[in-house]
Parts: structure tokens; C-alpha cells; sequence
């Protein structure tokens, strides 16, 4: 019988993406034939499966440390926020609605069905299933119909590792209280703990870690010193994102939008010892001296565009393209430097329309089908071919489309302004291809590293892997698993 295992945290953001990617890699280093599963994810970093639908950006990260494609029944339920109150619900890759909070905690109980069919399907073609939690479980007040933490582990009947995060500080705490508020029959299912991010000297914490094991009655599972390798893997929350600062390098600004999306796009940039990457944050203003300014996915153009516009940017955008600076805009960004964007029919928030910043002569309309592919292409100015993929909704066309920023098959993709200086295109991953991003930062004036991000990442897997192994009891949690 394929066996499986949690991990939940203590809090969001303790880590357990990572934990979850480097087991799913360790346990493949030892033949097993390993899937990841999230069973609800909230993020607007998502990826196009191989087949055809979309899954949080982790999720398919940790795919690829098991050796699998990305498929929709890793990831079965997927919220990708829009506003404060409201968020996409993706469900087995699909959008089905755009709800409140209030409404979706409503639907949540009948979308465990469909959680524990795809669930079911993973451990019926693979020997490990090892599961991520969303959040803390010690959100009791969100019991009621939970399918993220101890509702879909008592569902399935799988056993529970709590991660704590030692680096913000209250770890015992954040375990011990953990334990606390917890109901007796999701306790039954908590089979250990482990100390994420630690820094400094672990024996340092051998008191604490003892006290967590006696107030709790939980076995520990180790203690796992922060890993630096991190970097080179894609972040999942918008907080988490840090421009790279390098002196002499060609400088790179991303307008970090209240509404970003798949910004793992920029991860290759960071990487680059070339590019100097300024992630410009609200009430700042656009470096003067940036050769290249991006505008990246949104998951509410229209409303990020308002943000743009409150923090001045649209000035800065200006400016910058008067003095000769170039402009990249993907997918939502895209939209948003054309002349207008519609949304008659309200997808993405109130129906209407608001004028663009008029850097490229395209308008776009929203429409409800959403466009989700791989996608293969040419990149026009330099003829390097990329892969990418696209995950929008919205038609664009224009006059400027005429000058395209790539080709796929026979038709144009994305469009390039009159004067060469404004690229607007769908694709994501565009940077994640070599010998692309070479040809594209030499025409900025920068000279490429030679750095292969396909084999950066696989390495840091590795190293990730390496790293669990020698800080935790791996035989032990895999021996958990049931």
C-alpha cells in the first residue's frame, strides 16, 4: 500500500515548501518513486501542468525534486488572491469562481471530494506521498470544514510532522502552544516535530528542544540549520522577494505590484552576475539610471495598474522612456502598457475600463477563458528559441503587435513599440532559458556569466536533500509514513 506523510508548520512561511521539495528528492536518492501534495494552496505564483491546467509554483518545484511533471492532482485546490477579501478558486487546474472569503469558507467543505480523489490518485501510482500543509493547524478557528491541515489528515488518515520556525523567534511556543489548542483526535495524529532555519550552534538549543519533546509528548525529528542554497529556489510568497545588488552590474528594476504574479520570473535575473536586479517597493521611485524597468504578472491588472499610477511610477515610466530606457511588461504588465485595458464583463473586479500607459499601441479586453499552455517560441530580435508558458486571461491586439516580441509556430506573440524600447509579451519563463537571457542581456550592454539555471537549481535540490539528511532523522519520518 503507498504509504504518505505530512508536514505542517507551527505558522506560515516556517519552511515547509522546502522541507517538503528536499524529502520528496531524498526520498527519490532511495528509489522510492515519490509524489508532493498540497491540498489547498493560496499563492499567485502558479504553473502550467502538463496537463493543461495550473498549480502553485511550489508544488511544481517539488515535481520536479520527485522527477515528475507537474500535474493538477498535486495541487487540487488553488486560491490565487485578487483583492484583500477575494481570490480566484482553482479547483483540479480549473478556475471555477471568484469569491469572498466568507462565501468561499461556505464551498471549502465540498471541495474535499475532489481533494481526496486526486489525493487518491497520486498514492495509487506512486510509493511515497509526502503532503504539505497550508498555514498552521493551530488556526483552530478555521477547523470547521479544514481541507488544508488536520481535516484532510484525519480524512486520509495520514500522520502529521509539525515544523517550527527557530528563526523568527518562539519556537517552543509556537510547538508547545501548537499542542495546546489542538483537538484530541487531531493531536492522535501528530507523530513528531522538527526545528526549522536554525543559525548558530544547534547544541545551543539541546534545553529547548528537550522541553518541547516533554511538554508535548512529541518525538523530535532534528533540528535543521538554515539553508543557504535557498536562494537559487523560487520563492512562493511575495514577501520573500529581494533584488540582488551588484555593483557594476546592468541595473534591472521590478515594480513589485500589490498583486504580483509568477515572479519566480525574475529568479534567473537575480542569479546573473551581470545584472544588478532593484526591486522597487512602494513610495519608491524608479531608479534613474535603470537600463531595463519590468512590469511583471498581476493577478488584478486593472488594480495594480491603479497601484502603479498612486505610487507615480506612470511618471517614472515616462521618464525613463524618454531618456532612452527600455521596457519589458509580462503578461499583466504587458496589458497594462498598452492604451487600454476592458473588463466588460467584471472578471477580475467592478466591469469597466481604464486607460493605459500608452508605451505600446495595443488595448486589451478580458475575457473569461483563460489561456494555459507550454508554449515553444522564437524570440524575434535575436532569434533564440524559449520555452515558456502562458497563463492569462485577456485578448491584446494593436498596431504595434505588427512588430512582435517572439513567434510561435506562424502567429506573432507580444508586440514591440515603434522606437525598439518597449517589449510587451505573454510568456513567463522566458529567462529561465540560457542562451536566451545571454542574447537578451547583451543587448542591455551586459555580458553574459555562462550560468546554466537548469543545473543551478537541480544542484541546489540536491544540496537540499544532502542538507535534510544530515540533520534529521529521514529514516524515522519515512518510517512514519503509512
Amino acid at each position: 500500500m503507498t504509504r504518505a506523510l505530512m508536514i505542517q508548520g507551527a505558522g506560515s512561511n516556517v519552511g515547509k515548501s522546502l522541507i517538503v521539495a528536499g524529502l520528496c528528492r531524498a526520498a527519490r536518492a532511495r528509489g522510492l518513486s515519490v509524489a508532493p501534495f498540497k491540498p489547498q494552496n493560496m499563492s499567485n505564483n502558479a504553473a502550467v501542468t502538463v496537463d493543461g491546467g495550473e498549480i502553485g509554483r511550489a508544488q511544481a518545484l517539488q515535481a520536479r525534486a520527485a522527477g515528475l511533471e507537474p500535474v493538477t492532482d498535486m495541487n487540487p485546490v488553488l486560491l490565487k488572491p485578487e483583492t484583500d477579501v477575494g481570490a480566484q478558486v482553482v479547483v483540479q487546474g480549473r478556475r471555477v469562481a471568484t469569491l469572498k472569503a466568507r462565501d468561499y469558507a461556505a464551498m471549502k467543505p465540498r471541495l474535499m471530494a475532489p481533494v481526496l480523489e486526486s489525493f487518491g490518485r497520486l498514492k495509487a501510482a506512486h510509493d511515497l506521498v509526502i503532503v504539505e500543509g497550508a498555514g498552521s493547524p493551530a488556526e483552530v478557528n478555521l477547523r470547521a470544514g479544514d481541507i488544508a491541515n488536520m481535516g484532510f489528515a484525519r480524512a486520509a488518515g495520514v500522520p502529521v510532522v509539525i515544523a517550527g520556525d527557530i528563526d523568527r523567534g518562539g519556537v517552543i511556543a509556537q510547538l508547545v502552544g501548537t499542542k495546546a489548542v489542538l483537538d484530541p483526535a487531531d493531536d492522535a495524529l501528530v507523530a513528531g516535530f522538527l526545528i526549522n532555519k536554525f543559525r548558530g550552534d544547534p547544541t545551543l538549543f539541546d534545553d529547548g528542544y528537550r522541553m518541547i519533546e516533554v511538554r508535548t509528548g512529541w518525538r523530535g525529528f532534528g533540528v535543521l540549520p538554515f539553508y543557504p542554497g535557498a536562494t537559487a529556489l523560487p520563492a512562493e510568497d511575495a514577501l520573500d522577494l529581494r533584488g540582488v545588488r551588484r555593483a557594476g552590474g546592468v541595473k534591472i528594476a521590478c515594480l513589485a505590484l500589490s498583486r504580483i504574479a509568477n515572479f519566480d520570473d525574475l529568479d534567473p535575473l537575480a542569479a546573473e552576475p551581470a545584472v544588478d536586479l532593484v526591486m522597487v517597493r512602494p513610495g519608491e521611485p524608479i531608479p534613474g539610471d535603470a537600463a531595463l524597468v519590468i512590469l511583471p504578472g498581476s493577478k488584478s491588472t486593472r488594480g495594480d495598474l491603479a497601484f502603479l499610477r498612486a505610487q507615480g511610477w506612470d511618471i517614472d515610466l515616462i521618464a525613463h522612456h524618454r531618456r532612452g530606457g527600455r521596457v519589458l511588461g509580462i503578461c499583466g504588465g504587458y496589458q497594462m502598457l498598452g492604451r487600454s485595458i476592458a473588463d466588460p464583463q467584471g472578471i477580475e473586479g467592478p466591469a469597466g475600463a481604464d486607460p493605459g500607459l500608452g508605451l505600446l499601441d495595443v488595448t486589451t479586453v478580458m475575457t473569461p477563458d483563460k489561456r494555459l499552455t507550454r508554449t515553444r517560441a522564437v524570440h524575434a530580435a535575436s532569434g533564440r528559441a524559449v520555452e515558456g508558458y502562458e497563463i492569462h486571461i485577456g485578448r491584446t491586439e494593436g498596431a504595434d503587435r505588427a512588430r512582435p516580441f517572439a513567434h510561435v509556430e506562424s502567429r506573432p506573440e507580444g508586440a514591440l513599440s515603434a522606437d525598439g524600447l518597449v517589449m510587451g509579451s505573454y510568456l513567463h519563463g522566458l529567462f529561465a532559458e540560457d542562451a536566451f537571457r545571454r542574447a537578451f542581456l547583451a543587448g542591455l550592454g551586459a555580458t553574459g556569466s555562462g550560468m546554466a539555471w537548469g543545473p543551478m537549481v537541480e544542484s541546489a535540490l540536491d544540496g537540499l536533500a544532502a542538507h535534510l539528511a544530515a540533520h534529521l532523522d529521514l529514516d524515522g519520518l519515512f518510517a512514519l509514513a503509512r
